[in-house]
């Protein structure tokens, strides 16, 4: 046996292994918590399936779940990429827990690399199940599945960049208090359950630049109307993406 065969090398693991078990960490701890697993999936499927079968909010021509499947579905988008990122992202901050983990082997670019892919997993976990309890409904969706997840990747992207740019300049409290009230306004005024030809024009006007409007109208231009793709949802998505994700780089505080 030659020297130095047991001699020990430290070292980090090679990147792709530690955001794989990052990103694998963070899952684990989303679907951990109850709040968050209130907001992710339970709070969607229960007005997906409330407004679907309860005549309340009228939702035009045909029927109400081919209305409702793709406004719940940019719902489950923002409650995980923007509500649940802000606050959990929000509070590890004021823990300091991104303090510690900026100083281990992993860079902090990596950290937000795995903290999106741990939104991307847990948003595949909840269209799998808001889709099979929509078509229980008797949802029969139309259109390009490409396009539906062109347009679920921009959200996720557009979602996270503001998750994170409050979660990085607020104080945990004022993240968990504000990323709430954002999360209902925005299920009353961006399309989600009431039509935003219920509103006034002007409204209107401004309520459909909404990240959550462009997705809930794109979605259901190609799962409901068999569009394409609806570029100018799409660009208003693409637009709050590039946007936030730049503010939360240029202002995020790590401590």
């Amino acid at each position: 046996m030659s020297a130095g065969t047991h001699t020990p090398q430290p070292g980090a693991a090679p990147l792709g292994r530690m955001i794989a078990a990052q990103a694998a960490f963070e899952t684990r701890m989303l679907l951990r918590n109850g709040e968050q697993l209130l907001l992710t999936v339970i709070i969607p499927s229960l007005l997906l399936v409330l407004f679907s079968t309860v005549d309340i909010v009228d939702t035009g021509d045909g029927r109400a779940v081919d209305f409702l499947a793709p406004g719940v579905l940019a719902l489950a988008v923002m409650s995980t990429a923007f509500t649940g990122q802000a606050i959990g992202t929000g509070f590890e901050r004021r823990y300091g827990v991104l303090k510690r983990l900026g100083a281990s082997p992993l860079p902090r670019w990596a950290l937000m690399t795995a903290k999106t892919l741990s939104v991307l997993v847990t948003e595949v976990l909840q269209v799998a199940l808001l889709t099979v309890i929509a078509l229980a409904l008797g949802w029969s969706p139309r259109g390009n599945p490409f396009s539906v997840l062109l347009l679920l990747l921009l959200g996720t992207a557009a979602f996270s960049g503001l998750g994170l740019l409050m979660a990085g300049t607020l104080r945990a409290e004022a993240t968990l208090a504000a990323a709430n009230l954002v999360f209902l306004l925005l299920l009353v005024g961006g399309g989600v359950i009431v039509p935003l030809e219920r509103f006034p024009g002007a409204a209107r006007a401004v309520l459909e630049l909404l990240p959550i409007s462009a997705l809930s109208d794109g979605l259901r231009d190609v799962l409901q109307g068999g569009a394409s793709v609806p570029w100018g949802a799409a660009a208003v998505l693409a637009v709050w993406a590039v946007l936030g994700l730049g503010a939360a780089a240029r202002f995020f505080r790590w401590e």
